[in-house]
């Protein structure tokens, strides 16, 4: 995703929350919140599924369909929260990633890859 997706993502759910009148209740609490909720909803569809099973959860048309709206209704919240408090995602990602490499890094054991 470049960042020029992003910010037309941005927009698009502005515009669609401004058309209908949402912008008072898109603050940062009610976002976070909305956020959760959703991610929640996510988590409901694996709570009781094996391991084996929520690995093969796409297969199923409606279980993935499922798994992509609520993916799509978390990553819009987190779009929208990051929109109204001037974060820039994709920023904040690298900076993170940046980090827990520095936090974590590769250990210096023999590469089970390796042909020695």
């Amino acid at each position: 995703m470049t960042e020029q997706d992003v910010q037309g993502l941005q927009r698009r759910l502005a515009e669609f929350a401004t058309a209908r009148g949402w912008e008072p209740y898109h603050t940062p609490k009610n976002l976070a919140v909305a956020l959760s909720v959703e991610a929640s909803e996510l988590v409901e569809i694996f709570q009781w599924l094996t391991p084996e099973e929520s690995a093969r959860v796409m297969e199923d048309p409606r279980s993935a369909h499922r798994v992509a709206d609520e993916v799509a209704d978390v990553l819009a919240y987190l779009l929208q929260f990051c929109e109204v408090l001037g974060v820039d995602v994709l920023a904040a990602l690298a900076a993170k990633i940046d980090r827990n490499e520095h936090r974590f890094p590769v250990p210096k054991t023999k590469n089970r890859h390796s042909s020695e």
